[in-house]
Order: structure tokens, then sequence, then C-alpha cells
């Protein structure tokens, strides 16, 4: 028998993966941060199997020191410790290579290794975030280690398949709170020192485990079976937790009784951290937040504020069934995790507050997978990932998005009982352990009977999603799917399609799945010919929205379904659906703008909030194309958006009825903000006009936190190079409040103004050291309209020190937020020449989608330039109104 080839250090660079012959069982870890030197220390024993023959350990550690002297592994059973040969840091794969001079002996064995590392500013591995006490600025130790950072707090095998058992012991000042994902089970207090023991956890991944040290504040209170949970905030914060505390409770009941299993750990702790790179993080029973993500104030916090609250814990506490109790093998499958816990989320909302009518909200999310998924760089559901770079932008619309929006398509299929039983038996049957998409589909096909896996890999394994164009004859419906990009070239996809139709009423109803390019459906059971006859005639395809595709319908049926639009007939899913589509098909070449206007007019007797927010976020872009393609058009496309949109902001007024709901506030607040932006000038001089008041007294009813933002854009329209007291006025409330939502709604303000000098100066204020490096996102979405080439010329300018400054996530929205909104050929090429020496593995798939986006908006100005009759429509809709 041939001999084993001979193992070197050589063959583990350079991999996606880590080797399997050995495997981590249990790890004893200890850490002794030292928050005032921003250091930590500490060592870990892991208890391993060795499966397979080796003379190596390979795990991952990165930003760590290391000493060889410190690294040794005892083989169980026996007296013996083993030193290492040596100990290799590669630095460009995260992994220590830990040679040996014999082969290790099969079996069990415990790895000891000492560490020592910086407590970091980059928001990632173990790092510090500020906060203050008393006016006193101070660190707080905080970990953030999905997907692959805790690597930068302690040597480990930092794969999600790679579950173990983790004890945490923490050395920490007397004075802070130690927590982790499990209760602490003892304090040994040592002078100005303690040490924290805390429980064993559950079997788990290592992205999952967490450690906070600081001084807080918290709230408390148990679930009816049990459960301690707490929201701990910064001193003085404290009643700022008890809507999220609220929340929580009733939310893991609702999914212990939902998945039919109960919450795993005896605690869940819940944290507002000040600085926090995404928004959120499930951490097992210790989960992190933004503190705009957990924080309520009754006074000073919006409407959208608090729906923010609810659904991003909801996200969170989903997650500790689907993603921690069952977690995905690897980071192709992270949408099980992502994509179920948005989905689920929207479920949860919807049962504590009906009245959000969050499902129709939920429409929002589908239309960010949809812009995303029509790019020719868009990605599939189920992505390859070769290398630890390339995790960080996966964490994207993709994943969330579509991922919920696919399986809300699955589930209206399946229908809703048999998909939550299957649920069920799916997380019973891959309960500490990992499962892939397969997995899943698996479950639900054994549950349902119904063929899954084929409906459901044209949907994860391809990327992008059809357009539907639907045409009848002869009493058949016809039917025909390519792929849609917003380019308006046609991919070669194809697609399993839920169909669902209904014609002329929703108690007329038909569902197929349309397997094929083209096909005609008989659709006399509905009564088509006779319907067919009548003036009132519409036919509606993806009913209620509920399916991941778009619909083009000739000429015809689209008429007739303005027509249904405006005579009521449509629900609120399907108005939003219609207009969708149309925009779409438009930005993409397959309609003229002028058909898409003649559709906006008729939602102006719109009452759904999700609606005409979309109705405003279409009329906005259209008017941002318009400047460049057609500036001599913009005074009437203004003026025909500004009577649109004025009966509904008279309607609202400023001020909160009594009895108004949750929607008419989050309703007011977009409408008056789309009217400053517009310019219309009874709605600035209003606002200027209570921000005076506000200024003066914050605690004025005159500004409550709904309109506070609209008011904060309207005063920017206002600011120039010569008068910029509007905008010191804004900083004085940002430097003056401490609550992060008002701070976002600021920072969100800031660069509205229509002057390219204080734009200019806005963004600097980014960099500045009074601006959480979280936050600079807000700041950036807020550029006005026609200062995307000033955002573009100084991200430039700034771009060796943001590369410095920003990692992961935070700094691929400085590249699609800037580079996107641009529309000319000539920023295209700028941007391509710019970013070919200076992509990076991180923000290559961002790049290449953001310079794309360019292109079709390039695109779609020369399209609008080449629209003989958009001036004569446009000056008729203008004075029509």
């Amino acid at each position: 028998m041939a001999a084993e080839p001979e193992q070197t250090a050589e063959q583990f660079r350079g991999q996606a993966r880590l080797p399997h012959f050995a495997t981590p069982r249990r790890y004893d870890l200890r850490l002794t941060p030292d928050l005032a030197a921003c250091a930590f220390a500490g060592s870990v024993s892991v208890s391993l199997g060795v499966t397979a023959p080796t003379r190596f350990l390979v795990l991952n550690a990165a930003e760590l020191d290391v000493a060889p002297a410190g690294v040794s592994f005892a083989p169980q059973g026996s007296d013996q410790v083993l030193q290492p040969l040596e100990v290799t840091n590669v630095s460009e794969d995260e992994i220590l290579i830990i040679r040996f001079s014999e082969v290790l002996p099969l079996g069990e064995g415990t790895l000891t290794i000492a560490f020592q590392g910086t407590l970091n500013d980059k928001m990632h591995g173990f790092y510090r975030s500020v906060y203050e006490l008393n006016g006193e600025k101070k660190n707080m130790a905080v970990t953030q280690f999905e997907p692959a950072d805790a690597r930068r707090c302690f040597p480990c095998w930092d794969e999600p398949a790679f579950k173990a058992v983790f004890k945490i012991t923490l050395e920490v000042p007397s004075e802070t709170i130690a927590l982790s994902n499990m209760p602490a089970t003892e304090e040994k207090i040592n002078g100005p020192t303690k040490i924290v023991y805390f429980q064993e956890s559950p079997i788990m991944s290592t992205y999952l485990v967490a450690v906070i040290v600081g001084i807080f504040d918290y709230v408390e209170d148990f679930t009816t079976d049990g459960t301690r949970v707490r929201v701990y905030t910064q001193v003085g914060k404290s009643a700022q937790g008890k809507f999220a505390l609220e929340v929580a409770l009733k939310t893991l009941v609702l999914f212990k009784e939902y998945f039919a299993v109960p919450y795993p750990l005896p605690k869940m702790d819940m944290i507002a951290i000040p600085d926090f790179a995404a928004g959120a993080m499930e951490n097992y029973g210790l989960v992190t937040y933004r503190e705009t993500a957990l924080l309520f104030d009754e006074k000073h916090s919006a409407a959208a504020n608090k729906q923010r609250v609810a659904v991003v814990v909801a996200h969170e506490l989903a997650h500790q069934w689907f993603g921690n109790l069952v977690t995905m093998e690897w980071w192709t499958h992270l949408w099980l995790n992502e994509g179920f816990a948005t989905w689920v989320s929207y479920l949860a909302a919807d049962q504590f507050f009906p009245e959000w009518n969050v499902w129709t909200q939920f429409l929002e999310e589908s239309t960010t997978g949809f812009k995303l998924d029509a790019l020719a760089g868009s990605h599939p559901i189920e992505v390859d990932i070769n290398h630890v770079d390339e995790i960080d932008e996966i964490f994207d619309a993709i994943s969330y998005r579509k991922g919920a929006s696919v399986i809300r398509m699955l589930q209206s299929y399946l229908g809703a009982e048999v998909f939550q039983k299957s649920l069920a038996a799916y997380i019973k049957r891959f309960a500490y352990s990992n499962a892939k998409t397969e997995d899943l589909w698996a479950a639900l096909e054994e549950g349902s009977g119904e063929p899954v896996r084929t409906l459901m890999h044209s949907w994860t394994k391809q990327q992008g999603y059809p357009v539907v164009s639907v045409k009848v004859k002869d009493g058949k419906v016809q039917l025909e799917q390519t792929q849609f990009l917003s380019s308006g070239s046609t991919g070669d996809g194809q697609w399993v399609v839920p169909v669902t139709l209904c014609c002329c009423a929703y108690s007329r109803q038909e569902k197929f799945l349309f397997h094929g390019k083209q096909e005609d459906f008989d659709l006399s059971g509905l009564g088509l010919t006779e319907c067919q006859k009548k003036c009132s005639f519409w036919i509606k395809l993806n009913v209620n929205q509920t399916s991941f595709y778009r619909v083009s319908y000739d000429d015809e049926l689209a008429s007739r379904l303005r027509y249904a639009i405006e005579t009521n007939k449509l629900s609120a899913a399907d108005r939003y659906g219609v207009l969708d589509d149309a925009y779409a098909l438009c930005m993409a070449g397959k309609q003229k703008l002028v058909s898409l206007l003649q559709l906006i007019s008729v939602y102006k007797d719109e009452t759904e909030y999700t609606v005409l927010a979309q109705v405003i976020t279409t009329s906005l872009h259209i008017a941002e194309m318009m400047a460049v393609a057609a500036p001599e058009e913009l005074v009437n496309l203004k003026k025909f958006l500004i009577d649109f949109l004025e009966p509904f902001a008279l309607k609202l007024g400023w001020d909160a009825k009594s009895s108004e709901g949750h929607l008419n506030a989050l309703l007011r607040g977009t409408l008056l903000t789309a009217l400053a932006e517009l310019g219309h000038e009874t709605t600035i001089n209003e606002a200027v006009r209570r921000f005076n008041v506000f200024l003066e007294d914050r605690e004025t009813p005159l500004l409550p936190p709904d309109v506070r933002k609209a008011a904060y854009v309207a005063l920017m329209q206002t600011v120039s190079k010569s008068n910029k007291t509007g905008y010191e006025s804004l900083l004085k409330i940002y430097r003056e409040t401490d609550l992060s939502q008002e701070k976002v709604r600021v920072l969100g303000s800031l660069a509205s103004s229509p002057d390219p000098d204080v734009v200019r100066e806005a963004l600097d204020f980014i960099l500045s050291p009074e601006v959480r490096n979280q936050d600079a996102i807000f700041l950036l979405r807020g550029v006005s309209s026609g200062a995307h080439e000033v955002a573009w010329q100084w991200l430039k300018d700034n771009w060796d020190y943001i590369l410095g400054a920003y990692s992961g996530t935070l700094l691929t929205y400085f590249v699609n937020i800037t580079v996107s909104p641009l529309a000319t050929d000539e920023h295209g090429d700028e941007a391509e020449e710019f970013f070919k020496s200076r992509t990076k593995p991180n923000i290559a798939r961002t790049v290449k989608q953001s310079i794309e986006r360019v292109r079709i908006n390039a695109q779609w100005v020369k399209n609008i330039k080449a629209e003989a009759d958009l001036g004569s429509v446009l000056e008729k809709l203008a004075h029509k109104h």
C-alpha cells in the first residue's frame, strides 16, 4: 500500500476552509481585557478530537500575538505534553499552523494557547466602544464575531460547522458588569478586579460567542415560562429599553409555539452598544444592537423608530432558533439564517401590531431585493464563498430581502399550516447541528407532498428573476417569461413560477405553476370570456404580490388595471405591485416615462401608507433622472408632483390627530419630507417656523418626532454658503442630544441643501470625530439630488482615509451610496478608471454593481431624452392638477 503523502505547512495556505483532521468539542476560554490600555490577554484550552493522522493542527487566528512557548497539546490519558516545533501565523489566510515533531495520537486531546490582542476600534472581533458616564468618556469592551471575527479574539475553528461547547471566564475591573452568552455562576472580587465565571454553553458556533464588559443599567422581566429577559443600556437610559423588553417577552413565547421547541437558554440579554457596525447581532443569549434598533423614547422617538425596534428585536430572536440552534453549514447558506429571520420578524410584528399592516410594508423589502437582483452583477441566493474576504459582501439584499421574499412565496404556495409544521420538524431534526438549503427543502417536501426542490432550485441556485408578459387572446391567457434585467437586456434564466391570477374580482382566482418559456392557459373556468365583455374587465397576476417576479401587461390590460386602481378595485399590495413593476419596466426601457407618469396620476385618492410612500420614492427618482435628461422639463414635473402630493399633506397636516394610527404618523413624515425636497414653499416656510420654536424649546409640541426629519430637510433647503444659520442650528441639536435616533435624523438632513458647497462641508463632517463610524451612512444617504457629483468627487479625494478608517459592510456603503446615483456614461468610465487600481476582494462585488447602476441610469437618461411627447404630456399633467 502506498504511503500517505507527507504533510507540509504549504498545503494549508490559500484554502477556503479549514482541514477536518481535528475537530473542537469544548473551549475553556479566559479573557482579561484592559479597558484603559485598549488591550487584552487570554488563554484557551480546546478539547478536540484528532480523527486522522497529522503532525499539524490548523485553526483560525487573526491580529493576535501567539508565542510558540504558550502553545502545547496534551493527548488524553497520557502524561505527555507535546510542544510544537513551529507556530506559523499566516495573516493573509487568518490561520495558525502548529507543527509538531511527531504524528499526533488519534482520539481526544487538549490544545492550549496563550495569546494577546488589541481592543480595536473597527467594530469587529473584540473591540472598544466609547460611552459617557457622568460626563466622562469611558471604554466598554464588546465582541462582534459574525461572520468570521471570533479569530480576532481567540484562536479557534472559526467556521459555522465546527460547533462546540464554551466555558467562559472573564477577569474585569470590579465596578463593571461582565456579560456573556450564559448566566454568571460565580464572581470572585480581588481588589480592583474580579473574576466572573459563566455557566457552560450548549453546543454552538464560534460566530455566536459574545462577551461584553462595561457599566450599564437594565430593565428586566420574565416570560410566562420563566425565562429571564433583560435590556441593558447606558446608565440613565434604561426606561428607553422598556418597549424592546415588551416585544422580546411576547416574541420568545410566540416563537416557542411557532417552532414547537422551547427557547434553549436560561436567559436572554439584549444590549444597546454605542458603536456598532450592523443593525444588531443575534449572539446566543446576548443579543447586541445599535442604540437606534433597541431604544425607544416615548417623547422623542418617531413611529418609524418604534417599528424598527419591534422588527429588529423579532428578527434577532428568531435567530435563536433559526441560525443558533440550527446553523447553516457554510456561508453559502447564509440566506437560510437571514432570509428566514427577515420573513418571520414580519410574521411576529403582524401578530403583535396588526394595525401596522406590516405585510404590505414588507413589499418594500421585496423591492430592495428586486432592484439588486435585476443587475447582471447580482448573485444567486446560494452563493459560492471561496475566501473569508468574500463573506461580508453577501450580507446584502439578496440574502435578506430576496431570501425573505422567496420564503414568503413558498409559504404562500404551500399554505401557512403545512409550512409551519414542516419547519418545526426541520428545527427538531437539525437542533444543535448544521443544515444546508437542501435539508430545508427536504423537510418541506416531506411535510407538503409538493415538489419543493424542483420549484425552489430555480430561485436559489441561479441569480435573477423573471418578468412574466401577459396577453389575453381567444379566452386564453398567454404567458411568456424572460429574465428581467434593469439594463434592458435579456438574461437566459428560466424559473418555475407559482402564478396566481385574478380576473375582475378577488373571488375569481386561479393558481398554477408556469414551467415553460411560453404557455397558454385556458381560464374558461374563471369565466374569462364573459368577464372580458364587461367594460370593468381587468386581470392581475401575482395576486397580493406574494411571489418574486415582475409582470408586464400589454397596453390594453395595463389601461384596464389603471381603471381598476382608479375605481378602487385592487388591494393595497396589488396597487403597489402595479406601480413598482411599471417603474422597473420604464427604467429598463420597456415602457415610456409618459405612461409611468400617467399611471402615477391615478393614485390621487390613495389611502395606504406603503403605496403612497412608493409613489413618492418613484416620483423623486424620476425627478432626479429628469434633472440630467431634460432639466427644462423639471419645472412642470415638480409642479405636477407638488400638486399631486399637496392634497394629502393638507389632509394630514403637521399635527397628529388624537385618534390617528401608526401609519398616518409614518406617512406625515414621508410626505412633508418629499414636499420639502421638491421645493414646496408653503411646507418649507411652515417647517422653518416650527423649527425656530423647537430650537428654543426642545419639548415643544409644535415639532413632534414624526415630522422632525421633514422639518430639518426643509430647513436645509434655505441654507446656502452665504446663509448657514440653519446648518449651524442643526449641528447645535446634534451636539446637544444624547438620543442616537435624533442624531441620525440630523445627519440624514445635513447634506440635503441645494448648495454644493454646503453639501461638501456636510460630507467633511462625516470624517470628524463627532460622527461615529457606524453613522456615516445616514449622512451619505441624505445627499441632495443635485449633489451626487459633489459626493463622488469627495469620495475620490478622501478614499485613502476612508479605506483606512472603515471596514466590512460600512466600506461597501461608501461605494454603493456615492457611486450608484450617478447618471452619465462619463461618470461610469470615471468610476471604472478610479477603482481599477483600488478594488480589493472585500469591495469587488459592490464596485461592479455600483458601476452597473450608473450605466443603467445613463441609459434611462438617453431613453427619456428620446421621448418626443414628454414635454407636452408633462405640460398637460402639470396644469390638469
